[in-house]
């Protein structure tokens, strides 16, 4: 390693908290200015910094921390009692969009057989329209007022939801780019991890919840957190072949319900916020591949965007619409589910780093975070304006009084 890997260091870090910050003030998720900022220091633009295994693996190190915050955040409690709509919502709002992306790819490349390298690519591209990052939901919801009501409520829980099934979709597809490993062998390898995940995690959970309460707000529990987080990640990936970022998020669920959860994903956040995050989603953009642009990708790319909100607006309202939600209500509830964020850029990374997809698909990825954060908030509004009710203006004020803090927004942290 050399001494220039400091200087890459320092031009992520001011320019992606510099675009970071622009990015916020345009209304867009800050993990947008973030890769456009790799995108013009990489060799895209100006050339100024270089993909290496350093900065790959630092890389590494901050996605394994996002999704160990991500599970820090989940609410149990509320998923609770979210109960059967929010699951089923959810469940659909992961199935539509991973068949329709699955289809897409199968149809624009002429993929005929359903096993083989190609076959399985193209459900991982249907795996990366799973992913929902509902901030943007969340703020535009806070804004007119409607958090709190039971279209808010439910997109809030259902996208809570949505990223645990995809996660585990993500391990199971995952597992299929082993070759030496029968669709069954996967199937068994994720259910050997999470029952393992859910004995032991429990004793974890204990020893951790009796530490807290004899050694409240320490430095010593965020540092025994990480610590769990990075020796689960690693058992996951050594002893059942699950990916490193499962591993991680399973460890943040495992600690969500002690006292001091939210005290750990502080400061885990500063790790993310000042470091990993950034070096995270500027590489996104330095391995970002624009030169290898064709016309027939950027095609692709289009309709990669248009399926993906299309179909998680057509799984998310359908479920809406049979669980007795009223019509526009089952269209707000998937016009919500329909930004992404973080968890796409993730998988889309797990993806390049096993070689299910190439860094030109990173392009089409962008582009659905872009465009989804700008029409999601805008729709959203639209519907509200057009269809109010009196439960929704009701919950509506209390929403307005009394606003709150939701896992979603760590993601706007700037």
């Amino acid at each position: 390693m050399g001494y220039e890997v400091f200087l890459d260091l320092a031009l992520i870090i001011i320019f992606a908290k510099v675009f970071g910050i622009l990015a916020r003030k345009l209304k867009a998720p800050q993990v947008v200015g973030e890769i456009l900022a790799g995108l013009l220091l990489g060799p895209a633009v100006l050339g100024w910094v270089q993909a290496s295994e350093f900065l790959a693996t630092m890389a590494e190190i901050g996605v394994v921390l996002l999704m160990f915050s991500a599970g820090l955040e989940t609410n149990l409690r509320q998923l609770a009692r979210s109960g059967l709509v929010a699951t089923l919502i959810a469940c659909f709002g992961v199935a539509v969009p991973m068949a329709g992306g699955t289809a897409l790819y199968m149809l624009y490349y002429g993929v005929h057989s359903f096993s083989g390298p190609a076959f399985h690519e193209a459900i991982f591209i249907g795996c990366i329209m799973t992913a929902t990052s509902v901030g943007i939901t969340v703020e535009a919801l806070r804004e007119m007022g409607y958090l709190k009501g039971r279209v808010g409520t439910t997109i809030l829980s259902a996208a809570i939801i949505d990223d645990v099934i995809g996660i585990i979709v993500l391990t199971f597809v995952l597992g299929l780019k082993d070759e030496s490993l029968s669709p069954l062998t996967t199937i068994r390898n994720t259910a050997l991890f999470f029952a393992a995940a859910f004995l032991l995690g429990y004793v974890f959970y204990r020893l951790f919840r009796k530490y807290d309460q004899m050694h409240p707000h320490t430095r010593r529990i965020p540092i025994a957190g990480l610590a769990l987080c990075l020796l689960i990640s690693y058992s996951a990936e050594k002893f059942f072949g699950i990916a490193d970022i499962t591993g991680a998020f399973v460890a943040g669920i495992i600690l969500c319900n002690i006292r001091d959860s939210k005290y750990i994903a502080e400061k885990m956040d500063i790790n993310s916020y000042m470091l990993f995050g950034p070096v995270f989603f500027a590489s996104i953009g330095i391995k970002t591949s624009i030169d290898t642009m064709s016309v027939s990708l950027l095609v692709f790319s289009v309709l990669f965007v248009i399926v993906a909100m299309a179909t998680k607006v057509i799984g998310c309202g359908a479920m809406a619409k049979l669980c007795k939600f009223k019509n526009n209500e089952a269209l707000k509830i998937g016009c919500g589910m329909m930004t992404r964020g973080e968890v796409a850029l993730i998988i889309s990374q797990k993806g390049l780093k096993v070689g299910l997809m190439t860094s030109d698909y990173f392009t089409a990825v962008i582009l659905l975070i872009i465009v989804s954060s700008i029409v999601t908030p805008i729709t959203l509004k639209l519907c509200f304006n057009k269809w109010k009710d009196a439960e929704c203006e009701d919950a509506g004020e209390d929403s307005k009084a009394a606003p709150t803090e939701t896992p979603a927004d760590s993601t706007a942290n700037a």
